[in-house]
């Protein structure tokens, strides 16, 4: 039930005590607003790793040759590992129920890139058809690379969209155009997107022409797979380490590498990978969570604090206040709801500027792993709601109290 007159109480000692609630007001405020940046912040990182691992497909596996460092059944250390076709071969056919994508890759170097009268500096790369999946590009114009290609040893191209603005501009699509590589003419026949700028400046032609034409031999300098996807992120990891360590053990037997020679022969795994990060940022968020939590518990003790203070001075006020017939809960619900009131608009307070905040300032944060922070509303408000519980609890100690004050020596006080 509404009483006019409690409010109205509530009201005066709060402009009696206009610092005293502020500044008691602003630690419970600054509490919630730290612990909703902290988490909003955690999310961000959460955004940020998702968006990297976005890049390439979830499930990818990529291995890439070294040098060796250890001497082993004779060999001595030093020696540089080099990938082949067989190896790929081999690999796709042993492990091919585990495998959804698969593709070879080799860098052509020492090579002159032209179109028409201009120079070009991007990369050229040698890959298979599966490598779009696998590297998760989305095609806006034309195809990509098929098998027909590669069987055909077609002299076809894919540029990155970045390409077509820098050097196809005044053209109406690149598609159909020729680049020089090196004297040999290749045909344009589809353009890719990626998600960063960076990643569209690679030129892709083949495997086939790339080891035929630019004397790659049989050559390959990585391979890379994706797996199929599974139903849990659990799955996926104990997925991608038993094929990681498969693929690892064929390659070790098969360029006599020593079992723990981990610089001769590197497998990485994006959702091994992804795994350690996420345990980082769950390590992070619990930090946050402590932080904040500590944060707020010193906004409640505070509010516990002054609530005490506000009995010891209307000690006879509320001597009075019994002596006139005062239940002792009429007492305690005199003191609750101050605690509460200054508890649930202080909170509310820092709920809404630091979501607000985030709102505006989180889409336009661009920060390496760091992708719009932002904290889910219904535990930023259950956050708050267990606050106001909190203060509740704070304040009936000092109202308890009250409730016990004896008439006699709340009259005598000074």
């Amino acid at each position: 039930m509404f009483d006019l007159e409690r409010w109205q109480e509530i009201f005066d000692t709060i402009r009696k005590n206009k610092l005293r609630t502020f500044l008691t007001g602003l630690s419970v405020a600054s509490g919630i607003f730290i612990l909703v940046i902290l988490l909003g912040f955690g999310q961000g990182m959460r955004n940020g790793i998702e968006q990297e691992f976005k890049e390439d497909a979830s499930t990818s596996v990529w291995v890439w040759p070294g040098v060796t460092s250890k001497e082993y059944k004779g060999l001595n250390p030093g020696r540089s590992i080099q990938l082949v076709n067989e190896n790929y071969n081999n690999a796709t056919e042993m492990f091919k129920s585990d495998i959804e994508y698969a593709s070879p890759r080799i860098f052509v170097r020492g090579v002159s890139v032209n179109y028409g009268k201009e120079a070009l500096i991007y990369g050229v790369q040698g890959i298979s058809s599966d490598f779009q999946f696998i590297e998760n590009a989305s095609i806006s114009e034309g195809r990509f690379i098929n098998y027909q290609d590669e069987v055909n040893v077609g002299k076809v191209a894919i540029i990155g969209h970045k390409i077509k603005t820098d050097v196809f501009n005044e053209v109406e699509t690149p598609i159909g155009e020729f680049i020089d590589i090196s004297g040999i003419p290749f045909k344009v026949i589809g353009v890719y997107k990626e998600m960063e700028d960076r990643e569209e400046e690679r030129i892709y032609i083949p495997i086939t022409t790339a080891q035929k034409a630019f004397n790659g031999g049989n050559r390959v300098n990585n391979m890379s797979f994706a797996l199929p996807p599974v139903e849990n992120f659990d799955q996926a990891v104990a997925q991608a380490i038993n094929f990681k360590n498969g693929l690892r053990e064929y390659l070790q037997q098969v360029h006599t590498i020593a079992p723990d020679d981990t610089s001769a022969m590197e497998v990485w795994s994006a959702m091994e990978e992804a795994k350690r990060y996420y345990g980082l940022t769950n390590n992070i968020k619990l930090f946050f969570w402590f932080v904040g939590i500590c944060t707020i518990i010193a906004g409640v003790v505070g509010v516990s604090n002054i609530m005490m203070i506000v009995v010891k001075e209307r000690t006879r006020e509320i001597g009075i206040r019994k002596a006139l017939g005062a239940k002792p809960w009429s007492i305690i619900g005199m003191i609750l709801h101050e605690a509460i009131f200054v508890t649930a608009i202080s909170g509310f307070a820092g709920l809404i500027f630091s979501m607000a905040l985030l709102e505006l300032v989180g889409p336009n944060i661009e920060v390496d792993y760091v992708l719009n922070p932002s904290v889910n509303f219904n535990v930023a408000f259950s956050t708050v709601l267990v606050l106001i519980v909190a203060g509740t609890l704070a304040g009936f100690v000092p109202a308890y109290r009250a409730a016990k004050v004896k008439v006699i020596e709340s009259l005598r006080d000074e």
